[in-house]
Parts: C-alpha cells; sequence; structure tokens
C-alpha cells in the first residue's frame, strides 16, 4: 500500500522575467506600433517625458555621422564583408543609445542633412460621388436634369459602375421629379462625359468604351478597338486572339493597335479617385554607398523620443514611501532598458544582412545569395526566434527598393559546383528569360529548366512551373496565344 511523503528536489527551470517579456514584446513591434505603444505609456507613467523635437533631434543615432562621417570623435564599428575582399567595408552609423532622446517620429528630416523629398499627401478626403457632384454643379443643368443628375450619381459604386436600373432611379425621384427612363437615359449621357473617364457605365464593356470614345477617332485601330468592347471582351480575356481576329476581319497591324487601346482603358474609373490616405512604408534602417564599402544607419525618424523624468526620479529617492511611483520609475528604466536592446539588436541583424548581400546591392536580384536565419543567428550570436521577432515588419531601405528584413531570406537550390543558389535569385532569372523570349515561341517550363541546368542551377520542371504561377506568368501556351510575354 502506497504512503504520502514529502521529498526534496533540486532543479533548474527557466522563466521569463517581465523585463524579458517587455523587452521581446518591444524587439517584435514595428516602428509605428512601437510609438503607439510608447505614447500610451507616457500618458500613464509620470516617470517618462517627451524629448523637445529641437532638443532632441541632434541626438539622433548617426545624426552626426549622415552629414559627415568624417567628423565623429568616435570611428564607426566597421567589418569586411567576406564576400567582396578586405576593400568591401559595412560602416555603421551609430552613436551610444544612452545620450539618444526618443520619440514619436514625426518629424521631418532636416534639410541640410539629408537630400530626401517628403510626398505630400492629399489630405481631401474627397469620394467619387462628391467629385462628380461639384461637376455637376458647373454644368449648369436645368433643375429638373440637375435633380436626375444628382440620383444617378448616388447609384454609382466606388469602382465608378451604375448599380440601379434607370427605371429604379426614375421610380425613387417620384413623386418630387416625374421623369421616364428616356430622360434618365438623356442626362445618363451627360453624367457619363465627366471626368473620370469611364464613370457611371452599366458593364466594363461600357466602361471601356466610354473612355475610348474620349480619344481621337482618327487613331489607328479605334474603330476594332470600340468593336472589342462591344462584343468581343470574353475572347480578349481569353486569350484567343486568333479567333477575335477572324471574327473581327481584320490584320495583325490593326489587331495590335486596337488591343493596345483596350489595355490603356482603366476597368475601375472610380478607384483613381480614393478616399483614403496613402500609407507609406517607412524604413527602419537605411542602407548606401559609401566611399569604401556599404553604409548601414539607422533610420532616427522611427526612435520614439522619450527619456526618464529626472526631477520626479531625484524627488523620489528622497522619500520612502510612494510605492507606485517607484513601481513607474523602475518600469520605466526597464522600457529604457528595452529600447536599447531593440536598438542595438537591430542595427547589429542589419549589418549581418548587408554583409552578406552585397552582391545584390550592387548587381540586383539574380545575384541573391541564398540565407537563413540560422545563418544571422550564428554570426550575431542570437537564438533564431530573435531574428525571425527583429526582422518581421522591419524595413530596409536600399538603393534598389525598400524591403522587408524578411525579403533577404531564401531557401537555396545546390549546384553542380556545390555551390547554392538562392530561391529568389531563381525567380529572378526565370522572369528575365520569359522577358527576352521570343514572343511567338515562348520558352516552356521544361526548356527553362534546361537552361538553369545549363548555367549550374539543376531545377526541375515543376520547380520552374511553382515558381512561374507564384510570379503570376502565365503558361507558354498562354503567352503564345497573348503574342507578348509578361513585363
Amino acid at each position: 500500500m502506497l504512503k504520502p511523503s514529502l521529498q526534496l528536489k533540486l532543479g533548474q527551470q527557466l522563466t521569463m522575467t517581465p523585463q524579458l517579456q517587455q523587452a521581446i514584446r518591444l524587439l517584435q513591434l514595428p516602428a509605428l506600433e512601437l510609438q503607439a505603444h510608447i505614447r500610451e505609456l507616457l500618458e500613464t507613467n509620470v516617470m517618462l517625458e517627451p524629448v523637445d523635437e529641437g532638443e532632441g533631434e541632434s541626438e539622433l543615432p548617426g545624426a552626426a555621422e549622415a552629414s559627415d562621417p568624417t567628423a565623429t570623435s568616435e570611428a564607426p564599428r566597421e567589418t569586411e564583408a567576406s564576400a567582396d575582399g578586405p576593400e568591401e567595408r559595412v560602416e555603421v552609423l551609430d552613436e551610444d543609445w544612452g545620450s539618444t532622446g526618443t520619440g514619436s517620429g514625426e518629424s521631418a528630416w532636416n534639410g541640410e542633412d539629408d537630400d530626401r523629398q517628403q510626398d505630400i499627401a492629399d489630405a481631401a478626403g474627397q469620394s467619387l460621388q462628391e467629385y462628380l457632384l461639384w461637376q455637376i454643379e458647373l454644368a449648369r443643368l436645368a433643375p429638373q436634369d440637375l435633380a436626375i443628375a444628382r440620383a444617378i450619381v448616388d447609384a454609382v459604386n466606388d469602382d465608378g459602375y451604375l448599380i440601379e436600373s434607370l427605371q429604379d432611379i426614375a421610380e425613387t425621384l417620384k413623386p418630387d421629379v416625374q421623369c421616364s427612363c428616356e430622360d434618365v437615359e438623356a442626362v445618363l449621357g451627360r453624367v457619363q462625359a465627366l471626368d473620370p473617364p469611364g464613370v457611371c457605365a452599366r458593364s466594363i464593356g461600357e466602361c471601356i468604351e466610354l473612355q475610348l470614345r474620349q480619344l481621337d477617332q482618327s487613331t489607328p485601330g479605334m474603330a476594332t478597338a470600340v468593336a472589342i468592347a462591344r462584343h468581343h471582351l470574353e475572347r480578349l480575356a481569353g486569350r484567343d486572339l486568333a479567333a477575335l481576329k477572324r471574327e473581327l476581319h481584320t490584320s495583325d497591324e490593326d489587331l495590335a493597335e486596337a488591343l493596345a487601346l483596350v489595355r490603356a482603358c482603366h476597368p475601375r474609373p472610380g478607384a483613381t479617385i480614393s478616399t483614403s490616405a496613402p500609407q507609406y512604408v517607412v524604413p527602419d534602417v537605411f542602407v548606401r554607398r559609401g566611399d569604401h564599402g556599404w553604409i548601414v544607419e539607422i533610420n532616427g525618424a522611427t526612435l520614439p523620443r522619450v527619456r526618464l523624468n529626472q526631477g520626479y526620479a531625484n524627488l523620489l529617492g528622497r522619500n520612502a514611501s510612494h510605492a507606485s511611483l517607484r513601481a513607474q520609475l523602475q518600469e520605466a528604466r526597464w522600457l529604457l532598458k528595452s529600447l536599447e536592446i531593440r536598438h542595438e539588436t537591430l542595427i547589429k541583424v542589419a549589418r549581418s544582412i548587408v554583409e552578406r548581400q552585397v552582391s545584390f546591392l550592387e548587381q540586383g536580384e539574380e545575384h541573391m545569395r541564398p540565407m537563413i536565419l540560422k545563418d544571422i543567428a550564428e554570426a550575431v550570436g542570437m537564438h533564431e526566434s530573435t531574428i525571425s521577432r527583429v526582422t518581421s515588419g522591419k524595413y530596409m531601405h536600399t538603393p534598389r527598393g525598400v524591403f522587408e528584413l524578411r525579403y533577404f531570406f531564401s531557401s537555396q537550390i545546390e549546384g553542380a559546383d556545390g555551390s547554392g543558389t538562392s530561391s529568389t535569385a531563381i525567380r529572378a532569372k526565370i522572369r528575365k528569360l520569359v522577358k527576352d523570349e521570343e514572343p511567338l515561341a515562348p520558352l516552356s517550363d521544361g526548356r527553362i529548366a534546361e537552361l538553369l541546368s545549363a548555367e549550374g542551377i539543376p531545377v526541375a520542371r515543376r520547380t520552374v512551373a511553382k515558381y512561374r504561377e507564384a510570379m503570376n506568368i502565365p503558361s507558354s501556351g498562354e503567352r503564345k496565344r497573348s503574342g507578348s510575354a509578361p513585363v
């Protein structure tokens, strides 16, 4: 029979402290979410205070170095890029976090230190209906026609299409306005002549025809383009150009000109009038070419400007009470330490990525090196999960565009000589081969696989098909029927 007993065991257990949890959470937050989180803490914690814009702007990391890298008293850290020889270096423009103020990140760039230009967003917020009504008011219509035009505009959706029948529009105006479907259709013709071209159409064919009607009628291929918009859009969608040519009784040249006119039309004219403000990607890291290599610089505008309120902290030091204020002081110190960890981790990871992708920065996607999270984790001495968090939602501005840090990670395919090729580079090569192919003799997936194998990249036909479909490139048969390769 079992008897209850007490036993003493010694063991070790890993527990995440609140400080570690906070550091991990801040490390994963994108710049905009981090700024919002800091603003919430500023409202609840009196031990934190924002840094004035004029006071902290000169103390941003890399602000002095951006204007003159040789004027700093502390030499920037440099590491040699292993792939580009000893002359290629990756410099990090950085300062001590302790002397840095952090803030909302909404300040403008200093024009003396940076030549970047800001885009001014259209904040008018005008809807398509408001835009059409403004034009109608200027048309000087008769009172009855003006009421009908307003009813027509109310029946237009965000894409610019009329979603109600003429009979329904006439019924909605009764009993104030007595009108027939013919009256509504006459006013509809005047509304369809407004900007944007193609608005108030009842079908995609009518939308394209309205846009074509605004062109010069002597434009080559105009008659054929109108005929396609009226009766043959299904043939065009199916890329059956041979049947389209037979039904229209036209030449190859005339058909090509007509197709160019049709494809230049906008299928959703209402989308050109947007009410939402544009969303811009704010890069966390800038990468640019220097005199001796590539330079990695943290975007100071994304760093939240906040610091410890020394006045409250000094007063609290003389008083042994106020436990809640002491808790806020400890929370503020943890926050600043977590921000410092986030800053240092981000710059280490960005520098390590640039060191390994110098070929991509200089020559393009076809020279992207295969890289996984483990490679960066071993280089910076951190766990792979930490690298995954720091690369999620963070962006890098390079001379080749703005990319998420995750973009630089890709699997590899072993080559015949034992070297690996990045899947991103293979996609770029496939895109280039398709772009340079003969339109009347497009390359099949098997032929593309053979050409890549000849370059030392042994890939299977199904792998080429998978990459091609992921890039939304039609098959060779569809490309042949369309008569042109996708760009």
